[in-house]
């Protein structure tokens, strides 16, 4: 019944295995693979055609993770799979990037990639299978593509870098780091590193990309026993190279004066008229059925672009604004320009702009994940926005979606490694980073505002991060890298690099190739350029703020943590909740208590949280001897009295130790409800012995052994 390919290697230590014929027949191509015990389907089916006058590669991929892989039942209401997480989409992001570059141009048809995780073993991460999986799909569906590719990721710990490190490994590790690339070169990079140096971050580069070279042969050797026929690119249904020649004399000299323009704005006008003047010029209009369309002409168009933006650069030196290839854009940094919240910055380069916000928030804002790893609580989130008036457009308002994600993540990794613990500062952040204006790295104004927030808001951070996005124009042997592109230069460019860090060294690398590879020479100038460029960033920076403020913002709650015994949690918990909800509802504060006995208090303002932490100590409190209390008189018997010291805690006065003077009966002294200044003198079996003589009864000082003799 079935036609089963399998095969197997060890790589990084563990056995890799790719299999097809047994699941999905009925795609193009399905691979299932195994990396320890986390297993993949992945699966890549292409239409056969594209659609009339399609312009555009519409590929889409889909990462899901399935909650059975590691044994779990879904959490909440609907006890299945929703909307794509977080990790679901940045993974489908880092799927996409490396393979979307080795579709032939002329590939046009709907091309769909879903990837399923089957089996999760908790050790070995299902991302990198899942990229592997993917290209080996590819390979073996006869779909159009210019691979394999393989992917690797790497690890930096104990000084050395790790090939494949596991889950456990990576809590330790100083570098988290994606590589994807074929047998050329790299294409794809995403990474977060402990502030690690330029050449470190190369070398993880190229150890990653030698690293999965034998993963390439393998998929190699895989497809040569399975591999189906490959298709036929369709033929032209018209004279290409004659329609580009029609064109490039109707339009060039009007690209040229648009792109000699530079106000993003009037650039884009000119730009439109141009198409729109092509369109009108070689679209037939009587024929409907014409191959020839609006879309295919404007398509046509951005290809003349390119070439001329690209060799403009290329031959001269300078750019569509009139800069050289390493001059960043002016820049000008505000910091605290919101009067009401917690930290604020306004970041400006050139016509990019980031109105970024901090909030500081308590245990009770923490972000709980529900995945594959279990549950977890994150403290720390940056959500970035992308309105559509940030590019002068009407656009539909909808939620986020994967170029926000994308984007927030990547700022999220810049700052991660430099924020504070949670033992030093208990707070949960988060950042919101509006796009107000765009042209070019959004995304690395994000990073270098919501440094300036945080510092804003008072938050410790080690030091300012700030970012930078380099681009690549490359034809044939010569090549530039340009510092600071504009988002012209990203969409005619061929690489899309950009570099976080602070002074020190890189906390972010991402990297996304348009051609089928560079090499590390490249890479290793842009790396060299980004530095120079980023320093320049922070020392503009600088100009707002140089370091966190001393003082948490006055609208920022504030946050004291103490911990009491295990054994007393119950205690101030109550029953059903009780003493606790009682303490919040009359202090006015936010109580946040852990297991291990950890208790953070928080409001604004410190006069509430003292005193809910005055009247947590109180239940909690154990009485110590040689401590003078003011108690109250609760109970008359007999031998004594019983004096409460603390809330539930209550001590014997004997009669003897009532009065400096002998008395016959307690109620000689005292009644219950009078309010009494005692000592502890002593514990007995858990029994708490107090003394009212010893203590000045008005001061509350003790009184001196000699001083008792005489009123004796």
């Amino acid at each position: 019944m079935f036609n089963i390919t399998k095969k197997e290697m060890m790589w990084a230590g563990k056995k890799l295995t790719l299999e097809t014929g047994r699941m999905a027949r009925q795609a193009d191509g399905a691979v299932l693979v195994t990396y320890g015990e986390t297993s993949v389907l992945c699966t890549a089916v292409a239409e056969r055609s594209a659609k009339p006058g399609q312009d555009f590669f519409p590929l889409s991929v889909h990462y899901q993770e399935k909650y059975f892989a590691a044994g779990k039942i879904p959490g909440g209401f609907f006890k299945r799979e929703g909307k794509p997480t977080e990790r679901d989409t940045l993974t489908s992001r880092l799927i996409d990037r490396p393979i979307r570059p080795l579709f032939p141009k002329e590939f046009l048809n709907e091309t769909q990639i879903i990837a399923t995780v089957l089996s999760f073993d908790q050790i070995h991460e299902s991302d990198i299978p899942a990229l592997i999986g993917t290209s080996a799909a590819l390979t073996v569906s006869g779909i159009p593509f210019m691979g394999p590719i393989g992917a690797a990721r790497v690890g930096y710990i104990n000084d050395e870098f790790v090939l494949n490190p596991t889950v456990d490994q990576m809590k330790n590790s100083k570098l988290d780091l994606v590589v994807a690339g074929t047998k050329e070169g790299v294409l794809m990079v995403e990474s977060e590193a402990h502030e690690l140096p330029e050449e470190k971050m190369l070398e993880a580069v190229m150890f990653g990309w030698r690293g999965f070279q034998p993963v390439i042969d393998f998929i190699i050797d895989f497809a040569e026993k399975c591999a189906k026929e490959p298709w036929e690119l369709p033929a032209p249904a018209f004279d290409k190279k004659a329609l580009e020649g029609k064109l490039r004399d109707l339009v060039t000299a009007d690209f040229k004066a648009a792109y000699a323009t530079r106000i993003k704005q009037e650039r884009v006008a000119k730009l439109d008229a141009a198409r729109t003047k092509a369109v009108e010029a070689l679209v037939p209009k009587d024929d409907k059925n014409s191959p020839v369309t609006s879309a295919l002409i404007e398509a046509m168009c951005k290809e003349v672009e390119a070439d001329l933006v690209r060799n403009g650069i290329l031959d001269t030196g300078s750019r569509i604004d009139g800069r050289d290839t390493k001059t960043i854009r002016p820049i000008v940094a505000e910091a605290g320009f919101l009067p009401r919240v917690h930290g604020s910055a306004l970041f400006t380069r050139g016509e990019t702009q980031a109105c970024v916000v901090a909030t500081l928030g308590t245990g009770d804002d923490e972000q709980i994940i529900d995945g594959l790893h279990g549950e977890s609580k994150e403290t720390f989130m940056l959500h970035y926005n992308f309105p559509p008036y940030s590019v002068g457009e009407v656009g539909r308002m909808s939620g986020a979606g994967r170029r926000e994600i994308g984007h927030g993540k990547l700022a999220w990794r810049s700052l991660h490694p430099l924020l504070p613990t949670a033992e030093k500062f208990p707070y949960t952040l988060r950042i919101v980073s509006e796009i107000t204006e765009s042209n070019g790295s959004s995304s690395m104004a994000t990073v270098c505002g919501s440094s300036l927030a945080l510092m804003d808001a008072g938050v410790p951070l080690t030091r300012p991060v700030a970012g930078i996005a380099m681009g690549l124009i490359k034809e044939g042997a010569k090549f530039a890298v340009l510092s600071d592109i504009l988002g012209d230069e990203d969409h005619l460019g061929d690489m899309d690099f950009k570099v976080a860090g602070s002074e020190l060294g890189v906390t972010a690398l991402q990297m996304d190739i348009k051609i089928t590879s560079i090499t590390e020479e490249i890479m290793s100038i842009a790396l060299r350029q980004a530095k120079e460029g980023r320093m320049h960033i922070l020392g503009e920076m600088a100009k707002a703020l140089t370091k966190s403020r001393d003082a948490l913002n006055q609208n920022a709650p504030q946050i004291v943590t103490i911990k009491i015994p295990k054994e007393k949690i119950r205690e101030v918990i109550g029953s059903g909740g009780s003493v606790i909800r009682e303490i919040t509802e009359k202090t006015g504060t936010k109580i946040d208590i852990e297991d291990d006995g950890t208790i953070k208090v928080a409001a604004v303002g410190s006069e509430a949280i003292q005193k809910a932490l005055d009247w947590i100590k109180g239940i909690t409190a154990e009485a110590e001897v040689g401590r003078i209390y003011d108690g109250t008189v609760v109970k008359i018997v007999e031998f004594g009295a019983f004096v409460n010291i603390m809330p539930k805690t209550d001590g014997l006065v004997h009669i003897s130790e009532i009065a400096p003077r002998r008395i016959k009966t307690v109620d000689e002294v005292l009644k219950e409800g009078d309010k009494v200044k005692v000592k502890c003198i002593g514990m007995e079996k858990g029994k708490i012995k107090l003394s009212m003589k010893v203590v000045d009864q008005k001061t509350g000082q003790e009184i001196q052994p000699e001083s008792r003799r005489e009123a004796s």
